[in-house]
């Protein structure tokens, strides 16, 4: 009988991580319609994703199908709408001859640092 449940309630669980997961694809067209990642928060993404890969190595720690799923569900689409942010992040010389947006590796790094601290892009 328990197992029954926990089988039922991680049904039920992986259902509504769908929910949770596919936000950020709708954050993502909102982005794309719009043309512009200005207003959405770096942080935040970040934020969500070091949450999910937590959640992620904890599930293969102790082996429960339902966390791992649901944290790759939530990290597939996060990526998506990190990517997103990033193609569309109003950057300081967008629009200017020889623009050139910058590398994936500094824009993570750039996001990670303080708003006080960091170069604006």
């Amino acid at each position: 009988m328990n197992l029954i449940l926990k089988d039922i309630v991680g049904g039920i669980f992986i259902v509504t991580s769908l929910f949770d997961a596919w936000k950020y694809v709708w954050q993502a067209q909102a982005i794309k319609k719009v043309g512009t990642a200005k207003g959405h928060s770096r942080k935040f993404i970040n934020a969500a994703m070091f949450n999910d890969t937590v959640k992620l190595c904890y599930g293969i720690i102790i082996l429960d199908i339902f966390i791992i799923t649901s944290s790759i569900l939530a990290l597939a689409t996060m990526s998506y709408n990190f990517y997103t942010v990033y193609r569309y992040y109003p950057y300081r010389c967008r629009g200017l001859d020889g623009f050139k947006r910058p590398n994936i590796i500094y824009y993570i790094i750039n996001s990670l640092i303080p708003n006080s601290l960091r170069k604006r892009l």
